[in-house]
């Protein structure tokens, strides 16, 4: 009798941003950083079971939402997604050579795939979007793919995997400075944290009259900036295009670069300030900068996160023969 198909789960990423943003535009990690071991356990046996009963050979990839404990399927591809590099990187394992083979009718055992546990390292990885080509675009993120690439940083620590992969990304997130802060009714109540993070390690927080007066309730020090809309200046616009404001956080209420939110964005990015569109991504940041501020991080080759596959030292070039030998 032919043996028992199975399936390998490559890896789970869980993503920064909560579901509603396009998973091409979406920050994720590797391995998940806060899904409890048994809901991941969950996740590979639903994808294991979806990959049997659709009878894939070769890549497939899953997207799940997880609400109070459940499991939901948003959707399943039987293809390749460009994240196979990623967790190939993050796993220390060619997935796609894998693949390929199987798709040519090898089977896993004669490939010797197995799944990958806990590496020791935390691999994150970042979109890359073209804003700064469109001057005046609002760079709100929604359904609607808009990045053009994405780029990885691996540390042993999470928050520093973070702030790699923003660096690579051309987003240098500041350790002092002046910080304008921008929720969403709906995030005012999360953003209390987002601002008393920054407050702590000696930013200053620049915010509306309302937001400062909820800070304020909560013993939150912050300073507050006219909206643009009053016409009192300077503005929030004219203190980043000045240089004085060296991070934006803002989840946004309307979209669209004639708003007064799309114009801060927009300012934000011909002005090269870093901005932040979640408060899940605000919280991430603010953990990448405590981190950053605490002093040295290393850069490490992917070759000394997994020595196999460091190719072997070319021989030294054979000397010439002495004339006349």
């Amino acid at each position: 009798s032919s043996p028992r198909p199975r399936a390998v789960v490559c890896g789970v990423m869980e993503h920064i941003e909560e579901a509603g943003i396009h998973s091409g535009d979406r920050t994720c990690t590797v391995p998940p950083y806060s899904l409890p071991p048994s809901l991941v356990n969950r996740i590979r046996a639903q994808a294991r079971t979806l990959a049997a009963r659709l009878r894939v050979r070769g890549l497939m990839n899953v997207q799940m939402a997880v609400k109070d404990d459940v499991v939901y399927v948003l959707e399943v591809n039987p293809r390749a997604s460009r994240t196979a590099p990623f967790v190939s990187k993050a796993k220390g394992i060619s997935w796609a050579n894998v693949a390929a083979k199987v798709m040519m009718g090898a089977s896993l055992d004669s490939v010797g795939a197995h799944e990958v546990d806990d590496t020791g390292f935390y691999s994150v990885k970042e979109s890359v979007f073209p804003f700064a080509k469109f001057p005046g675009v609002d760079v709100v993120l929604g359904p609607e793919m808009r990045s053009t690439g994405e780029v990885m940083g691996t540390d042993r620590s999470l928050p520093v995997a973070f702030a790699k992969a923003q660096m690579a990304a051309g987003v240098f997130l500041p350790t002092s400075g002046n910080v304008f802060l921008s929720v969403r009714d709906g995030d005012k109540p999360q953003s209390i944290e987002v601002a008393r993070s920054p407050v702590s390690m000696g930013f200053s927080v620049l915010c509306s009259d309302g937001t400062s007066r909820m800070l304020r309730d909560h013993g939150i020090a912050s300073t507050v900036v006219p909206k643009i809309a009053t016409g009192q200046r300077p503005n929030v616009l004219d203190l980043i295009a000045n240089g004085k404001v060296q991070l934006v956080v803002n989840t946004p209420t309307r979209k669209g670069g004639s708003t007064d939110e799309g114009r801060i964005r927009a300012q934000a990015v011909r002005s090269n300030v870093p901005i932040i569109t979640t408060i899940a991504g605000a919280r991430a940041a603010m953990q990448a900068i405590s981190a950053l501020r605490a002093g040295h991080w290393p850069v490490v080759a992917t070759q000394a996160c997994f020595p196999h596959l460091a190719r072997p030292a070319a021989p030294s070039p054979r000397a010439p023969a002495p004339v006349g030998a």
